[in-house]
């Protein structure tokens, strides 16, 4: 029975869970995950995860914070005043606000997440708001479509530094 490999397009279900068990993703909201293993477009520890799976294998992965959403980072937390926003707007703690911020010459929208609104002062986070924790991923494999390969952007390998999988 073939394998799932580098270069495979995959469609996969799964489940992402907090360590108290809490569901953060899962795709029977989403529906089915396709994508290409090898050129990024899911985490790299959710790529490497499926390699060497078989069809309707089921898998559970553990990700440490860095190889998932990063390590939080206090940096990442700034308070503005409250005329950085149009004065109409309802800003309260625990929405997603856009922010434009410059980096290399360039700006760019970051969402950042208001956790803290005193007077004329607003604290934003930066951070994703799953920075900083451990998740796991119950992933099953639906289907393995071999195609051509060709560079990928990403190349996962036993090397990577991807935490264990079980």
């Amino acid at each position: 029975m073939k394998t799932a490999q580098l270069n495979d397009f995959v469609t996969v279900i799964y489940e992402g869970f907090l360590e108290n068990g809490e569901i953060f993703e899962s795709s029977s909201d989403t529906g089915p995950l396709d994508f290409q293993i090898g050129y990024a477009s899911v985490m790299r520890c959710f790529e490497e995860g499926v390699i060497g799976m078989k069809v309707d294998e089921t898998k559970e992965i553990q990700l440490g914070p860095k190889d998932a959403y990063g390590e939080r980072q206090e940096d990442l937390v700034h308070t503005l005043n409250r005329s950085s926003w149009n004065k109409d707007a309802d800003i309260k703690p625990g929405i997603t606000v856009a922010m434009n911020m410059e980096k290399d010459g360039e700006t760019h929208q970051i969402p950042a997440t208001v956790t803290d609104v005193q007077g004329d002062m607003v604290t934003v986070d930066y951070n994703h708001p799953l920075a900083g924790q451990k998740i796991i991923f119950k992933i099953t494999l639906k289907k393995i479509e071999r195609k051509a390969p060709s560079i990928p952007m990403n190349t996962p390998g036993p090397d990577s530094g991807c935490g264990p999988t079980h």
